[in-house]
Parts: C-alpha cells; structure tokens; sequence
C-alpha cells in the first residue's frame, strides 16, 4: 500500500514532473494517449482530461488504458481494487514504476479518492458503490484538476461508458487440448454530446503475448472458418 501523503510528495520532488494539480485550462496535454487499438473506442481519440469514465466488463480494459499514457510519463493511481494483478498489468504495457496503489482505503475513501484525484494524472477507482451527490461532488473535483477518473463499473453521470461483451476465447483445438492465447471482445462507448451515438470495436483483450490488439474483422474469421 502506498501512503497517499508520500506519494504525492514524491511526484512533486521530480523535476520536470507536472501531476494533474498543476495543468491550467486549455492546457495543451489535454489528451491523455491510448494505444492505437484503443483510440477508435473514444470520442476524442484519447483519455480527455477532467472526465469520468465507467468501464464495465472487463478490469483488463480499464488497465489498458492506462497503459500509453503511463508510457508517455503520467502517473495513475489504482484504489479499492485488492485483486489487481500486476503481471497482468505489465503485459497489458502498463509502466509499474508510475503507478500507485492503494488496495483498501477503508472508511477513508472519499478522502483517499479526492487526494488522489488532485496529485495524479489518471486514478482507477475499483468497483465500490458511490452515492449521487458524492459522485457529482467528486466529478467536479475531477474537472477542476484535470484528472482522468476511471471506474470499474457504473458511476453516476459518467461523460463515458465503456463496456465490453461478446468475449470469446482462441487457442483450444476442436478437441478441447492446447493452452488459451487469444480472447476477442467487442467494445462499445456511449457518452453524452458529441459521444451519444454509441462506438464498437473488435480487440482482442488480451492478445499475443498479452497486450491489446485489434480483433479479427466479421470477414476475416468468416473466412478463416470456410478455409
């Protein structure tokens, strides 16, 4: 567990290091990036700063997204998610060395999710409920610090819901031997404005070697059926 206190010290002790806090309006890194295969499933092409996102699912997206932008040099936090499972999160391409946890934050949460919020650049809240007035609190918290929240499940008013199905596992032969290499999913994000008309992509989540990938067309796995 990380000590919320500390780790915020830690980040502003980096030289060059700007967290969340820091960005004014306008700011030019209003996009967080994503990896390519992710970047067709949002509005914006990328995790737009000062909104809150809800994944619902699959826990294997939500770290997926984190994965370019703790590359490029954000920092994420992940609270309220005890089972999370960190080889899982490496092989998705999260940077280990840029993410903090804090697996129970207890009775404190809203205190650890508002500390959270105003020292790092995305926070990953596990799927705990949030009562309405304390989301729409906490959402305008997210805003005005320019912070990018994502939630394991359902959040109230979220500016993005993310929700993948149709999950379907490759590897096993006919005859049930072999190991399992490949699962596909379909993708679908609907928010509000510009994002109300709903966006689905195929990925595969995870793919070879345990990263996002793109998945197969309709077409091509037709076709390699018929073959």
């Amino acid at each position: 567990m990380v000590a919320v206190p500390e780790a915020l010290a830690g980040l502003t002790a980096i030289p060059g290091v700007g967290t969340a806090a820091q960005l004014s309006p306008g700011s030019s890194a209003e996009l967080l990036t994503v990896l390519p295969p992710l970047a067709r499933l949002l509005p914006d092409g990328g995790l737009r700063r000062g909104t809150t996102i809800a994944v619902g699912g699959a826990t294997s997206l939500v770290l997926a997204l984190l994965a370019a932008a703790t590359r490029d040099g954000s920092w994420a936090a992940v609270t309220a998610l005890p089972e999370l499972g960190l080889a899982a999160a490496a092989e998705l391409g999260v940077d280990l060395e840029r993410l903090a946890l804090v697996p129970d934050p207890g009775a404190e949460l809203t205190g650890v999710l508002s500390a959270l919020v105003d020292g790092f650049d995305v926070v990953v809240l596990g799927p705990v409920a949030v009562q309405p007035q304390l989301a729409r609190r906490l959402a305008g918290r997210v805003r005005n610090r320019g912070t990018v929240l994502l939630t394991v499940g359902p959040w109230p008013g979220a500016d993005l819901e993310l929700r993948v199905t149709g999950r379907r596992w490759h590897g096993l032969t006919p005859d049930g031997y072999g190991h399992l290499s490949t699962r596909e999913v379909v993708a679908t994000s609907r928010g509000r404005g510009a994002a109300a008309r709903p966006l689905s992509v195929r990925l595969q989540l995870p793919g070879p070697g345990g990263a996002v990938a793109p998945g197969e067309s309709p077409e091509r796995r037709l076709a390699g059926v018929a073959g």
